[in-house]
């Protein structure tokens, strides 16, 4: 996993070379040396005298403390942007002639000179390493300095294209994959964390089966990793498949490949997808590994429903429970409980372990999270950001779990409930295209039965009427 080392060297190689054709401030401080160091590389021509400011660019952009980071961004944002004059005149120039030559021109203006200056910074060694580090430090600066913002779109721009699907690959990762990997899988885990090497060593045992994407230009590094469990039948809780014991069966025998982690490494490529690549192309290599398995389906959080429901409820229940449980669960409510009864019960500590609690407010969780989890929103789709990765590969909502999750945070996010989503091969593209294009969820029977309205009971009168048909009935077959 060390393809990078040789093309770095090469450009270390060619930067020697280049060092006796350029000056590198080295008497000011780290700051003035990058501004000096940003306009001399945009200016140069010399492919060795390029490489050798590039190099010196990066090496002293890792010298910047926070606050001269920070400068040296809005300085970038400020500094090298689109000519004016030369935008203004080829706007007039395609609002004279709207021709394909005109629009090229346009193009080529608008785009500011800062866009060459990172794609020179990429030729140095550690480049790529370097802009993915900037864009994840602009994460943080954004939201206080909004004049940052080319910047970033310029990032990820130029992110976006290097790291094309077609520039990534595929590997599986093992006990036997470098420490070094390893270690990365237990620092980037942000689904389930993983609790040290003991941990680590069940999740990579020869019933699980870990796959991530690496790219060239940071050959050690995961972008994004999938960790599958194979099992027989559907998972429907994460805790059992979590259980540092044994394997309970053999790779050989598992009919079902569950994934129940995805994890995004670089903060610094958010934004850019990879997940819907990678599951379709560990989904076709389980295939070809283990022909028996006939099910892919993930065991998914639902991190936005607890929000959700605490803004629909609002103030009451009245519009979201049915009668009989807003019925069942006033009789279970204290004193001090008032509406939002739902809210109010499953914040008792520890109230999914009180088996008439929990049987009381199962009904109207699965139901409001299947309602959650399928509304259209006027074609836009469900708002749960999990729920829309997944849709938008393909996938059927097939299963909603209650009390999949026991951990503190899933209990938090989503009262414990967990989701599969299924992957069949034969109607992915159909369930993408209804979903991009109308919002409209793919959802088993079993989803659609959560949600089917009840059938209204019976009024004492309409008994007694009943009642008096059926006496009649029989009288009259007398």
């Amino acid at each position: 996993m060390r393809g990078r080392g040789w093309f770095d060297r090469l450009l270390s190689s060619i930067a020697d070379r280049g060092r006796n054709w350029v000056r590198i401030p080295t008497d000011e401080p780290p700051l003035e040396q990058a501004h000096q160091l940003s306009r001399a590389l945009l200016s140069e021509r010399g492919e060795a005298s390029g490489a050798a400011l590039a190099r010196a660019l990066v090496e002293v952009y890792h010298l910047l403390d926070e606050d001269d980071r920070n400068s040296f961004h809005l300085y970038l944002a400020r500094e090298f942007v689109p000519n004016t004059a030369n935008l203004r005149d080829a706007a007039e120039a395609y609002l004279r002639d709207s021709s394909a030559d005109a629009a090229m021109l346009i193009a080529e203006a608008a785009e500011p000179p800062r866009q060459e200056l990172l794609r020179r910074m990429n030729m140095a060694p550690r480049g790529t390493a370097t802009l993915v580090a900037m864009r994840a430090n602009l994460a943080s600066e954004l939201r206080q300095n909004p004049a940052l913002k080319p910047l970033d779109a310029d990032l990820r721009h130029l992110l976006a294209s290097w790291f094309n699907r077609g520039f990534l690959e595929l590997k599986r990762i093992d006990w036997h994959t470098p420490a070094a990997v390893l270690e990365k899988l237990i620092d980037y885990e942000a689904v389930h964390e993983i609790q040290g090497w003991d941990d680590l060593r069940r999740r990579l045992a020869p019933d699980r089966r870990c796959f991530a994407f690496f790219h060239p230009a940071l050959a050690d590094e995961p972008l994004i990793f999938v960790e599958v469990a194979l099992v027989q039948g559907i998972a429907s809780a994460i805790q059992p498949l979590l259980a540092r014991g044994e394997a309970t069966i053999s790779e050989a025998n598992a009919d079902t490949a569950i994934f129940y982690s995805i994890s995004n490494c670089q903060r610094g490529l958010r934004g850019i997808s990879f997940g819907n690549f990678l599951i379709k192309q560990v989904v076709e290599d389980l295939k070809q590994e283990l022909p028996k398995l006939s099910r892919f389906s993930t065991l998914s959080p639902v991190p936005g429903f607890r929000s959700w429901l605490e803004k629909r409820a609002k103030d009451s229940d009245w519009e979201m429970l049915k009668p009989e449980e807003r019925s069942a669960l006033a009789e279970l409510a204290g004193e001090g409980e008032h509406e939002p009864l739902l809210l109010a019960l499953t914040s008792r500590p520890n109230w999914h372990q009180d088996i008439g609690l929990a049987s009381a407010v199962r009904a109207p969780l699965m139901r409001l999270c299947a309602e959650y989890l399928t509304d259209p929103q006027d074609g836009k789709g469900p708002s749960d950001p999990v729920a829309r990765f997944h849709l938008g590969n393909g996938a059927v909502l097939e299963r909603i779990n209650f009390l999949g999750n026991l951990a503190a945070r899933g209990l938090k996010e989503s009262f414990g409930l967990m989701v599969n989503y299924l992957y069949d091969l034969d109607r992915i593209e159909a369930n993408h295209e209804i979903f991009v294009r109308d919002g409209a969820v793919a959802h088993s029977s079993g989803v659609a039965e959560l949600m089917r309205p009840a059938k209204p009971s019976r009024s004492m009168g309409q008994l007694l009427s009943l009642g008096r048909d059926r006496r009649s009935a029989i009288d009259g077959g007398d």
